[in-house]
């Protein structure tokens, strides 16, 4: 049992989808397995479907002209992102938890845990990024004439940061055999890269500090100081924050604000749980024992939940993304109304 734990039965920062013991010896899907496969495929549609028009939307010519211009490429960055968790890791996700083990061989192996982790540092990145261009924004208001430019080269560097990060998981995994199991059984995992544990410990704990904590510590600090900034203004002279608050352009900032918030508590909100338990885990392996399997697939579709969030909070608070979508709907049904009338049905 001991050798069935090495390989990919916990729960790791770089994402070697995590199977149960019980599973990895059976060589079946269990029912909450199977519940994943079926929740996962579902938040794979609604995840493509939101992401795709959020990129349509922020990108199209309305959205140009709107005063949050400075905001889009950030929008298309954490779209982007979320868009590899769609197309890479959900359908991997639901692969793999259905033929138990792996098919794919080391070579694609190794790439897809590369573009896993990649996304996720992207995904994360990107709303540094976007927590940065709105502490400026807000309580530097008179530089942001070179936002447009200085948001491009940290999206740049946030991208280049991502790759260089995600880059070791090119080495670390790989397609092993699992002897325990079978003689056929193979998995993609970590299995004989770290000669002792603490090392594999210390490597996810380096990918916890920079995909999670370190993220989280910057977000806080510049939404943290927005609100001391925006108290301390209404402090010092309510009737000038009550005449700028009727000013469209400051309705607009404050809008944005509330946007990009609610955004970073849904990014808190879904992948914390599942942190957590793989922290537990790297330092007590045997709460893979006692946790129920159920938990473990819970809090990861938990975390792919983000992935869904993003698109439907940009919308709540944009009303251009919202009026792009009537359009659509209204242009498909005019095509349907004008492909009738040009081809009647006959009885």
């Amino acid at each position: 049992l001991s050798g069935c734990l090495s390989l990919s039965l916990s729960l790791s920062l770089s994402l070697s989808l995590s199977l149960s013991l019980s599973l990895s010896l059976s060589l079946s899907l269990s029912l909450s397995a199977r519940f994943r496969v079926g929740a996962t495929a579902l938040l794979f549609v609604v995840a493509a479907t939101g992401n795709l028009a959020l990129m349509a939307s922020v990108c199209g010519v309305r959205s140009r002209r709107h005063s949050a211009s400075r905001l889009r490429p950030l929008m298309v960055s954490l779209a982007s992102a979320d868009l590899m968790m769609t197309f890479v890791v959900m359908p991997l996700d639901v692969v793999w938890n259905a033929t138990v083990q792996w098919y794919g061989g080391d070579a694609l192996c190794k790439l897809l845990s590369f573009l896993k982790l990649l996304a996720m540092y992207a995904s994360a990145s990107a709303l540094v990024v976007i927590g940065l261009d709105r502490h400026r924004a807000i309580v530097r208001p008179l530089r942001a004439l070179s936002a447009r430019w200085r948001n491009r080269r940290m999206l740049a560097l946030a991208w280049s940061l991502s790759l260089l990060l995600a880059a070791p998981q090119l080495f670390v995994f790989g397609a092993v055999e699992a002897g325990e199991v079978g003689d056929d059984f193979t998995q993609c995992a970590t299995h004989a890269t770290f000669s002792v544990r603490w090392q594999e410990t210390l490597y996810n704990m380096f990918h916890f500090s920079t995909l999670y904590a370190i993220p989280l510590l910057v977000m806080s600090c510049c939404y943290g100081h927005i609100m001391l900034h925006i108290n301390n203004t209404h402090m010092r002279d309510k009737g000038k924050l009550r005449r700028s608050s009727s000013d469209g352009i400051s309705k607009a900032r404050m809008n944005t604000l509330k946007m990009t918030v609610v955004i970073v508590l849904s990014f808190v909100v879904c992948w914390t749980p599942y942190y957590l338990l793989g922290v537990w885990y790297w330092f007590q392996p045997e709460v893979v024992d006692f946790t129920p399997e159920y938990i473990h697939h819970s809090l990861f579709l938990f975390g792919n939940l983000n992935t869904c969030c993003d698109p439907l909070i940009y919308g709540f608070y944009t009303p251009s993304f919202r009026a792009d979508l009537a359009a659509c709907c209204r242009a498909d049904r005019g095509g349907e109304s004008r492909s009738k009338s040009k081809n009647p049905a006959t009885v």
